[in-house]
């Protein structure tokens, strides 16, 4: 698809509800910071340990022996061609909003209920936006999904969505994957195809890494539309401190593997600590998990007066998501709220 030279503003529509938001929950529930478990993200709760960093990372701008080092180890963990376009950007979230100013306006179908910030800024930037249920229901040029889904932990194989792009590709457009929680379903990465007409793939470095404030993100796909990227974040997008940690974090195999079985672990903790409280999880993925139920918000109106945060869906009322408890001592007290019945 041939990339617009017209640059679309962010307009001031206001930004899509997120999880995280703890300050309106202590505005309303009461307690410091300290006294709150924040379960309302999918966000690692072991951060990988941060490493020394350089003097001279903060103190000069970020070199390009730093960029391409960085671009060296995110090829070789998340399995990509050796020769694979890559742009490295302040967080996937930036990517989410400027790839759609960067194309042409056009009819995007984003597969959901997902990440609503998807649907958002291609809005934003002027494209036709249908959310739709399934991938064989879009005739759009550009099609948008989340792999694995959020919240609810919809999977597709690289088989069926390589097939996709080349689809995509034939009638001139995009398949657009968004894999920021892929890191625990390595196997259904479409990343190996790197560099297939019509692909472009996103990655989140702070999810599973734990470092969500580091702002640090990738996209893999056609030089074309990396190149484009590049040029319009433009020199040192990505600060010399995130290029350094993300480099070490990236080539540290070991940490990864240890941290997959430990998410498995806490995930099925969690399973069994909801489960009891009679909200047995309909999805999700080793980093969060999704329950439906009818009294959903008076739920999470109790976690609230207990200090516990977990996240709702202005659009889907009936849902809440749970991200992972940080210690024994925060899962107790879960299980402890969702059980009190003395309110």
């Amino acid at each position: 698809m041939p990339l617009s030279a017209e640059f679309s503003p962010i307009s001031d529509r206001p930004v899509a509800d997120h999880g995280g938001a703890l300050d309106p929950a202590i505005a309303r529930f009461g307690g410091m910071r300290r006294d709150w478990i924040d379960l309302s993200t999918g966000i690692n709760p072991w951060p990988y340990p941060v490493p020394a960093i350089p003097a001279e990372a903060w103190a000069r701008l970020p070199d390009e022996a730093a960029l391409r080092g960085l671009r060296e180890a995110a090829r070789g963990f998340y399995g990509a061609p050796a020769d694979a376009a890559v742009t490295v950007a302040p967080g996937s979230q930036a990517l989410i909003q400027l790839l759609p100013r960067l194309v042409p306006r056009s009819q995007v179908a984003v597969v959901g209920p997902t990440y609503a910030e998807h649907a958002r800024c291609w809005a934003l930037a002027g494209h036709d936006v249908q959310v739709i249920r399934t991938i064989e229901t879009s005739t759009a040029p550009i099609l948008v999904l989340v792999n694995p889904n959020n919240p609810d932990g919809q999977c597709w194989t690289p088989g069926r969505l390589s097939a996709l792009a080349e689809r995509q590709a034939a009638r001139g457009g995009l398949l657009v994957v968004d894999e920021a929680f892929a890191e625990v379903r390595p196997e259904i990465s479409l990343v190996p195809y790197a560099g297939l007409p019509g692909l472009v793939i996103l990655r989140s470095f702070g999810k599973f890494f734990g470092l969500a404030g580091l702002r640090l993100g990738f996209a893999f796909g056609p030089p074309d539309v990396i190149g484009a990227l590049d040029a319009a974040f433009g020199p040192w997008a990505v600060a010399g401190p995130a290029l350094q940690v993300g480099r070490v974090a990236l080539s540290d195999r070991d940490w990864a593997a240890t941290m997959r079985a430990r998410l498995a672990a806490a995930a099925q903790s969690l399973d069994a600590t909801l489960s009891a409280a009679g909200l047995a999880p309909v999805g999700g993925t080793d980093l969060f998990r999704l329950v439906r139920i009818a009294e959903a918000g008076q739920r999470a109106d109790r976690l609230g007066r207990h200090h516990i945060l977990v996240r709702r869906f202005a659009d889907r009322p009936h849902w809440l998501r749970f991200g992972l408890p940080p210690d024994d001592a925060a899962l107790a007290r879960l299980q402890a709220a969702l059980t009190n019945k003395d309110e």
